[in-house]
Order: structure tokens, then sequence, then C-alpha cells
């Protein structure tokens, strides 16, 4: 989670031995400028592995099959340097399991008008050497991104660091275990889903422990850790004096280093619990459960697993950048028809990566849940561009909602709201934007990020094979009720 640069991504050069040896040389020898190039680039966030020329069948099925046995490969970069048929690549593409990216560029930007000759041409023809390659992924109906540009270019930079930051999202989703302490918040429907078919689609797994699992854990946490985080909690955020004398503030500690040891030892990458099933625990992880997702780790209130997983992936694909993500909650509304507002927040679990100023340690009771008051931190979000993220489960097929935000400073003080939250305007308008998103099912928990955009998302869902509806700037109703109808009929 500290360094996307313990993830590579192989640069995949294709030619053929129609051109003789000395071609093939100059070709390796480009594919090895370009892929030094993208590593130097400030904007690439993972290592770009330049591996050799690839000429028959035998050479292409052989590295991708090497790429998916790969442990830190997160996904192919794509380019013919050359024409390469694309026969050739029909095995490769078959066998291939990481997400692939075709970069469409050529050696030179320019034409070099006094100079070129047929030689020149046949080197460097990737304008129809990469359309031969892009025919037989249409053709296979395979998954990828296409970045068209010249490898130079920051705007091509921008566009693969995106996917790259995506693929690094999904690798960490496979083969990583979600914990669930006790089950869904009673009948409530969004929060369900079908976990077997989210194993297969995503590979992920997501299993169950009893709460009594994780309070035997936080029963066995040593007065010397519990030390140790109270002096970790005066050095970070600023303390309200009716701490000092609670004994609320070592419960919460206890409650935060067992889970931190449940989760290290199990291997889990994100959890779930629920107000309904706290036996055993004094009181609903709260600051617990933010400072953990805080260093990394992925959460769901009231069992909603789909969202736990999400926070993970989109921590993942955000390391490095400034600002940060959240379990996020829609809560309430301001309907002033000159400054309308959605007011987001949860009972207690927003990660403090997105708080603008130093947060607040507090205690405060909790109507829901029958437990002992819990310790929370208290926090406003910062201000600017945004998104919320929702993955949903539409009985035949999961669903990505993302809808554009733009968050705002809070117009007043909010003194007796003990809770860590964020004002924000959904785009295209208030009405337009949450109307969009009852129309297409969007859950009410949601993954809020001050870092990623829509592109990064859409990446992500093309990997997963998922359906993706994009609320934006440029969302209309009529149209996005029609795109809704045209995506049941082709998932049907």
């Amino acid at each position: 989670m500290n360094d996307l640069k313990t993830f590579e991504a192989w640069f995949v050069t294709g030619s053929q031995h129609l051109y003789g040896e000395e071609t093939l040389r100059q070709v390796a020898e480009h594919a090895l400028i370009v892929a030094d190039a993208l590593n130097d680039s400030p904007l690439i966030p993972v290592r770009i592995v330049c591996k050799p020329v690839v000429k028959t069948p035998e050479e292409i099925h052989r590295l991708l099959q090497e790429a998916n046995a790969a442990k830190d490969c997160v996904g192919i970069i794509a380019w013919m340097h050359t024409f390469s048929p694309a026969k050739m690549w029909i095995g490769g593409l078959k066998a291939l399991q990481k997400p692939l990216l075709h970069l469409h560029t050529q050696f030179n930007r320019d034409i070099p008008w006094s100079d070129i000759d047929m030689d020149f041409m046949n080197l460097n023809q990737s304008a129809h050497g990469d359309r031969e390659f892009g025919f037989i992924m249409s053709r296979m109906r395979l998954n990828r991104k296409v970045v068209t540009g010249h490898w130079q270019d920051p705007q091509v930079h921008e566009r693969l660091a995106a996917w790259l930051r995506a693929a690094c999202g999904w690798h960490d989703w496979q083969g990583a275990k979600f914990v669930r302490f006790g089950d869904n918040m009673r009948q409530v429907a969004v929060t369900e889903g079908d976990k077997v078919e989210a194993e297969i689609k995503f590979g992920y797994s997501v299993n169950t422990h009893g709460v009594g699992d994780l309070a035997a854990e936080i029963a066995a946490v040593p007065a010397s850790t519990v030390e140790e985080l109270i002096a970790d909690y005066h050095r970070s955020y600023t303390m309200t004096p009716a701490l000092f004398t609670s004994p609320a503030l070592r419960d919460a500690t206890r409650i935060e280093a067992g889970l931190r040891s449940f989760l290290q030892k199990g291997g889990y990458k994100g959890y779930t619990d629920t107000f309904e099933d706290l036996h055993g625990i004094v009181q609903l992880p709260g600051i617990a459960t933010q400072r953990l997702m805080a260093e990394g780790y992925g959460f769901g209130a009231e069992g909603d697993w789909k969202t736990a997983a999400l926070v993970r992936a989109m921590k993942v694909m955000a390391t490095g950048l400034k600002g940060g993500n959240s379990f996020m909650e829609d809560y309430t509304y301001h309907f002033d028809p000159n400054n309308p507002l959605v007011l987001g927040s949860h009972m207690l679990e927003i990660c403090p990566s997105i708080a603008d100023d130093t947060p607040s340690c507090e205690i405060h009771p909790l109507g829901i849940g029958g437990k002992a008051d819990p310790v929370r931190l208290v926090f406003n979000s910062a201000a600017g561009p945004a998104l919320n993220a929702s993955i949903v489960d539409m009985g035949n097929r999961f669903r990505l909602l993302v809808n554009e935000v733009v968050a705002v400073s809070p117009i007043h003080s909010l003194p007796k709201l003990p809770v860590a939250r964020v004002l924000w305007k959904p785009y295209p308008d208030m009405a337009t934007g949450c109307t969009a998103w009852i129309y297409a099912g969007g859950a009410h928990h949601t993954c809020y990020s001050q870092n990623l955009t829509s592109e990064h998302l859409e990446d992500f869902a093309e990997m997963a094979g998922i359906e993706l509806v994009l609320i934006d700037r440029n969302t209309k109703l009529h149209a996005l009720k029609n795109e809704l109808r045209w995506s049941e009929a082709y998932y049907r």
C-alpha cells in the first residue's frame, strides 16, 4: 500500500521475421527506449518491464503465460511497432488472464518529410500494425483499454497511469480475503449479494466469523499495546477532556488492537461489522475502523462486504496520490434551491484520510446498538472535486455506479453533530444526480474518493467485465434511462 513500484507492467512489442534482423534490432532498441521513458515518467506508478520483441505464436503464448504466473505483474502494455499478423496472437490472448492495454503509438513523433523512404515506412508502421492487433481483440471480444498518442506525450502518460492504478486495484483483489463479523443489518436489501458469484467474478472471497472470535482477540490485547495506542492518539489528534477520565478510551484502543491482530493473522484486506451484532464487544468499533481504513483496510458497515472490497481496491489504486478514500453514506440533504447539498457521513466510520484538518478525538452517545458510548474521530472533509462509487448486485450481474461530485466547505458550523462529515454537490445538478442514482439502483453505501477519477473506475470495471454507470456533468435523465434499458437487454 505504501509504494506501487513493487508492482510491474510488462511492455510487449510485436513484430515478425519478415523484415529481417536489422529491422528487428531497431524494433528492440526502440521498445527499450519507450519502456525506459515510461519508467522515468513521474506519472507512471509501477515499474515498466520491457520484454523481448515477440515474433511468433509460440513466443507470444509463452510470454503471456509467464505474465499470468508472475506475482508482481499487474498487466500487459502491448504495442505493434511493425506489422504483427494477428493470428499469431490468438493463442496467447486466449490464455492471458491479466489486464491488457493497447498502446497505439509509434516511435517517431513526426514524419521526416525530406528523408522518408520505404525502409522507414516498413520499420515505423504502427498505424496499420496496431489496427491488425486491434481487430483480433475486437474479434475475440476481449476487454482492454486503447490509448492513442505519442509515447512522450504527458496526456498519454496520464491515461496509462489511470489504467495502471486500476490494474493494481484489480491485482490486489485476486485471492484477497474479506471477513464479516456477524451478518447484514436485518431486512436490508442492497448490502446483500451473491458472494460465490463475487469470488468467481472478482477473485476475492468473503467469509464470516462470529463476533465472539473477534471479542476473544480483543480480550487478549496486552496492556502495553493499549498504552502505546493511547500515546499515539495524543500525538495524532486533538483530545477532548472527557476522554481523560473515561474508560472508553482504553476500550477503544483495545478494540483497535484486537481488530488489527485478527486481520493480520487471517491475512484479511478488509472487514464488515454491524451494530446489531456486538456480543462481547464493549462499544461499536469507531475510531478503530477509522484508523484501520487509514492504514489501507477496506470497510463496510452493516455487513456490506461489496463496499468493503471496493474501499480496499480504491485505496490501492490511489496509493501515493494526494487526498483520501473512505467508506461513505449519503445521509441527509440540504434542499435550499439556491445551494442544494448532500451531507455525507455515517454513525462513526469515516476515514481520516479525507480530513481537512487535524481530527478531534471525542466520545459521545450512540443512539443505536445498545452498547457503551463509542470513541470516534470528528472532522470536516476538504473541498474539491471528488466522486462516489458503489457496486450493487443486480441479480444477473454486478453494476458499478460512479457519480462525480464537488465537495464544498461547511456553510455553517455543526456543533451538535459529533461525527466526521463531508458536504458535496452531485453532478450534473442535485435533482438529476440523485434521481439518476435512484434509477440505477445505487446503494446508500459508497466509497468516496478525493483523488480518483471516473477514468480509473471505468478502467477497473472493464477489467472486471462488469457494467459501469457514470453520472457526470453530461448526464441527461432520458439518455440514462435508455442506457439502463439497453444494458438490461445486453446482459439478458
